[in-house]
């Protein structure tokens, strides 16, 4: 599995939207920064609760000049779920993700456990920060549902980040 390096072009993406519409990171013009929030898809009651509490707080976001997206592996018929019945507000929700694309892009796959309602294969959670030229300043990697970046501490620290213009940590090879 490949692991991006922070400082370095980040793979582009290139998917279908919830709202009949495309998203396409090459295309993004943030003031500071993209914002990529993997999730596993519509069966992790997890995601639902940080998709939601995101969504809430999108503005907070939006705000500080960072474009924010969810992205899955899950079928334009799941995703369609969690747009109309999770209480997303305006997050846009990108949709059919492929393996190829989420190992790029350092994440964990995981298969289907035996009698649950999840897909065959699909994506464990990823956060992505990307800035407005491609190149990646954050990220974090998941190998299971629990434990995602906290939005109050996320908001602090980039607060911290655009105000100070801190630099990008973990450039190192």
């Amino acid at each position: 599995m490949p692991q991006l390096i922070p400082g370095q072009k980040v793979p582009d993406l290139d998917l279908p939207l919830t709202i009949d519409a495309r998203f396409e990171l090459s295309k993004q013009e943030p003031e500071n920064y993209t914002m990529l929030v993997f999730y596993r898809g519509k069966h992790c009651p997890i995601c639902k609760k940080y998709l939601t509490e995101l969504g809430g707080r999108l503005s907070d976001f939006t705000g500080k000049g960072i474009n924010v997206f969810s992205v899955s592996m899950d079928n334009p018929d799941r995703a369609a779920v969690a747009h109309e019945e999770w209480e997303t507000h305006d997050l846009p929700i990108a949709h059919s993700l492929t393996e190829e694309k989420a190992r790029e892009w350092g994440l964990y796959i995981s298969e289907k456990r035996d009698g649950s309602e999840e897909p065959d294969m699909f994506s464990e959670p990823g956060l992505f920060l990307v800035k407005p030229d491609g190149t990646l300043h954050l990220a974090v990697v998941q190998n299971a549902p629990f434990t995602r970046p906290d939005l109050d501490d996320l908001l602090s620290g980039l607060s911290f980040t655009i105000e100070n213009d801190y630099p990008t940590r973990g450039t190192l090879t």
